[in-house]
């Protein structure tokens, strides 16, 4: 069904109630800070898809706030802090939203958050994993879950599978995700016993990497830890093959790797590479086999971690919405503090902190055949 359907339905089911139409039909107004375009769009779109197919079947339902549509307004961040601070002023000044969602990148959250936190209206970010997003503010929730949480488990397994004791350590050294991932990384790697024998930086606009990687490979090491986005992400996977760094060595990313665009980009370079993530598409759960029939339906494309995220934010929104009994801030973010919500990542509920405290629990993914499966 589409917007203008729900609208009109609505429209219709309140001239036969007897009630005015405007505030009957009255739509609940969230904005949404998303990358749309430029070299990040490939995150941002997949989660205004998983908004978007959240807001139709939320209003099927017949909306919240006794029968009023939730309405998603967006902005384009293009990957960028000033396009981001620019939309999250549009949003809260000439939109009137309650609540804002995004932004994209971890890295545009430090600019946008604050803005959030100045006017008290609530910010959650779906797909921001570095450290410090919460210390930002008290208005500041995500419902992602932060590297610290996901890396050291994937590190276990790799390290479990493969026996690894020395690594290389790559990582991108221009954007606040990728710094705090290394950060993780480094921490991870000490408390696992397993020695960095080198560690190389790039810019996240770079498309060399042959320097970095024909010194890797003159080294002894077991495995390859990368922070990055899918991008340069890509790029270092693709090169190390091509430069003769062999299978046998594993390549062990952060949540940037979490995009079927890596396998897309690096092809069968791709294969193997290791990755943890709260969601994965092939998981049993009835309510996740509904989200993936459903948005296979909608898009004619699978989904990913990023649209599943946001697919179940929304849906921790609108129950936030009807738990407050309306739109005022300080009762919304109240609401989302008592969030308790079956969705397709498992129980969630946030921290007195705003960070997730509860999901199904970190699955280890890799590489096989151009998918991503779960690792054995």
């Amino acid at each position: 069904m589409t917007k203008f359907k729900i609208f009109a339905a609505f429209f219709l089911a309140a001239l036969c109630s007897g009630l005015p139409p405007a505030r009957a039909a009255d739509p609940i107004r969230i904005g949404a800070i998303e990358d749309l375009s430029g070299p990040t769009a490939r995150y941002g779109t997949r989660i205004r898809e998983g908004f978007d197919l959240a807001a139709q079947e939320i209003n099927a339902k017949g909306g919240i706030l006794k029968g009023r549509p939730l309405e998603i307004l967006y902005e384009d961040a293009a990957g960028t802090k000033d396009q981001a601070i620019n939309g999250a002023k549009k949003l809260l000044a000439r939109d009137k939203v309650s609540l804002l969602l995004g932004p994209t990148l971890s890295n545009q959250m430090f600019a946008v958050g604050p803005v959030a936190v100045e006017r008290r209206v609530p910010i959650i970010g779906t797909s921001n994993t570095a450290d410090g997003i919460t210390d930002i503010g008290e208005w500041v929730f995500r419902t992602s879950l932060p590297e610290a949480d996901v890396i050291p488990v994937t590190l276990r397994k790799a390290q479990a599978k493969f026996n690894i004791k020395k690594v290389a350590l790559m990582y991108a050294n221009d954007d606040a995700f990728s710094k705090s991932g290394f950060e993780v990384f480094k921490v991870a790697l000490e408390q696992a016993g397993i020695a960095i024998v080198t560690i190389e930086s790039f810019g996240s606009k770079d498309t060399d990497f042959s320097a970095q990687l024909t010194k890797i490979k003159g080294l002894a090491i077991d495995a390859i830890c990368v922070s990055a986005l899918v991008e340069p992400a890509s790029g270092v996977v693709l090169q190390a093959r091509q430069l003769g760094i062999p299978q046998s060595i594993p390549i062990i990313g952060g949540n940037g790797f979490n995009s079927s665009k890596l396998a897309e980009i690096a092809g069968p370079a791709a294969e193997g590479v290791m990755v943890g993530s709260p969601w994965f598409i092939a998981k049993p759960q009835t309510e996740n086999v509904t989200f993936v029939n459903a948005f296979r339906k909608k898009y004619e494309h699978d989904p990913d971690q990023f649209a599943a995220q946001a697919y179940d934010t929304l849906w921790i929104v609108a129950e936030a919405f009807e738990r407050a009994g309306g739109t005022d801030n300080e009762k919304l973010r109240e609401a989302l503090l008592k969030t308790e919500h079956a969705g397709i990542m498992g129980l969630f509920r946030f921290t007195d902190h705003r960070d997730p405290a509860s999901v199904t629990g970190v699955v280890v993914l890799s590489i096989k055949n151009g998918k991503f499966a779960v690792f054995e």
